[in-house]
């Protein structure tokens, strides 16, 4: 049993798997968003404001891909191996490290989406209510990571 269990971990390889499967799709999605944006910009069918809004929604996607691909480096260093060269600010040793690192990057993705609703706004929504979840939600981060 202890020997079953011991090997058992390996299963999260599945995880692994998956999660830098989707940074890589969103990676790919998004340079493809990219080269969408640059042709537009090139042949001017995007006025200043779209290519500010595209551009927006392009690093929003790479950060979600950054997401996904921190979750895959950081259980692949809790469960299978922890001595892949990462740089130092990427070291997972705990649980509680991968959460901080996840969280970092869901509190700038909240804040390029806010943005992309800015840049977007047609001056008739009101934006407060959004804006409140937000920070509401980066609050909340916050005090959780603060307690910790």
């Amino acid at each position: 049993m202890h020997q079953f269990l011991s090997k058992s971990r390996y299963i999260v390889a599945l995880a692994v798997f998956g999660s830098f499967l989707c940074a890589t799709i969103l990676l790919i999605y998004g340079l493809f968003d990219v080269a969408h944006l640059l042709m537009g910009a090139v042949t001017r069918e995007l006025s200043g404001k779209k290519l500010l809004l595209d551009a927006i929604e392009a690093v929003d996607v790479f950060l979600l891909a950054t997401v996904f691909y921190i979750v895959a480096v950081g259980l692949y260093e809790l469960f299978i191996d922890d001595t892949i060269p990462v740089p130092a600010w990427m070291e997972i040793h705990s649980l509680d490290d991968l959460k901080s690192k996840l969280l970092g990057v869901v509190v700038t993705v909240l804040g390029v989406l806010f943005l992309g609703q800015v840049v977007s706004w047609n001056g008739q929504t009101n934006l407060q209510p959004y804006g409140f979840a937000i920070a509401a939600v980066i609050a909340a981060i916050t005090f959780y990571t603060r307690k910790k």
